[in-house]
């Protein structure tokens, strides 16, 4: 593999002349750089990356930490702020933090050292000191979704409680009479507006006290765990609101054991809308966040900042949609 040194030899330069010329520094003739970035072409160098970026503090490089990578959907957020990263000829680097606190503060500190030009984040464990010390180190950054928004920077984010009300409202619609629901974490900001979208529409029943409301951790495992602690505490339950998608897929299979038919004997309505939920049997219904236009959405607020240093910052909240399939529709 080449090295600047060998592009140099040839040339009749000094490394440093090339250096000048790679990163549009300093004075060249117009025939040494000509000559330069012929040699350049002809070996095939490719400059380091990382080096430029301790030279320039800017490495094309845009960080997006989200919480877990096998939900589907973060990938889907993902592909959304990489699809136009990639047309601004920037680069995604992507962080999985297990929503661990520990992960989450070693990332960011790589990040720093890394000059990343931005960070996308999605995560529980964010404090707003962290995006503080982004901010006051040059590095713009915008929460997004499960990121709390209480703050006075950047950030994206839906319609929870509103969403929880719509898929609660329609349960009562369709007949059920006795509704639970799988909340997500208890930390989690969109699981708490979630929860109180659902209780909103069923406080006043007579029915209704806590032991409705299941706590989940937005996995498959916790919906089909939770599903038959509901079964087991209220026999007669006969709608299901879940907190995410796929909690509302493990419930799917707790029916299933339980003899429950969905959605004459159950019925059930999710949360995200990810492309999964189009193919279980029957069809989930959910509540659909703009998932891929949150990703395009973060990264062109992104954008912004970094060509806008001292622009305001911009706080979005997006609606979402009932989308109405097999699994509540009697």
């Amino acid at each position: 593999m080449a090295t600047i040194r060998d592009v140099a030899a040839k040339a009749g330069v000094s490394t440093a002349t090339v250096s000048r010329i790679i990163n549009n520094k300093g004075q060249a003739t117009p025939e040494t750089v000509a000559r330069v970035n012929a040699i350049i072409k002809e070996l095939g160098y490719k400059p380091n990356v990382v080096a430029r970026s301790l030279t320039s503090r800017k490495s094309n490089t845009i960080a997006l930490l989200v919480p877990t990578i096998s939900n589907p959907f973060f990938p889907e957020l993902a592909r959304g702020a990489e699809d136009l990263a990639n047309a601004y000829g920037l680069n995604i680097f992507l962080c999985n933090t297990d929503d661990e606190r520990g992960k989450v503060t070693n990332y960011l500190q790589s990040l720093k050292e890394r000059y990343v030009d931005g960070i996308i984040i999605n995560s529980l464990n964010l404090n707003n000191e962290d995006i503080e010390d982004l901010h006051s180190n040059g590095i713009p950054s915008i929460t997004l979704d499960r990121a709390f928004a209480t703050h006075e920077f950047s950030s994206i984010t839906v319609k929870h409680r509103e969403g929880a009300r719509l898929a609660t409202k329609h349960l009562i619609d369709v007949g059920c009479k006795r509704i639970g629901i799988i909340r997500g974490p208890e930390d989690d900001f969109t699981a708490v507006q979630r929860m109180w979208g659902y209780r909103d529409c069923v406080k006043d029943f007579d029915w209704f006290n806590q032991s409705w409301i299941a706590l989940g951790d937005f996995s498959v495992k916790s919906g089909y765990l939770c599903m038959k602690e509901l079964f087991q505490r209220h026999p007669d339950i006969d709608g299901v609101f879940a907190s995410n998608d796929l909690m509302a897929i493990g419930l799917l299979k707790a029916a299933h054991e339980w003899g429950r038919k969905v959605p004459d004997e159950l019925a059930i309505v999710g949360f995200d809308g990810i492309d999964m939920t189009q193919y279980t049997y029957p069809p989930i219904s959910t509540i659909r966040q703009p998932i891929y236009e949150m990703g395009k959405m973060a990264m062109e607020e992104l954008i912004r900042l970094i060509n806008e240093p001292n622009s305001d910052p911009s706080k979005v909240e997006l609606d979402v949609d009932l989308i109405l399939r097999e699994s509540s529709m009697r």
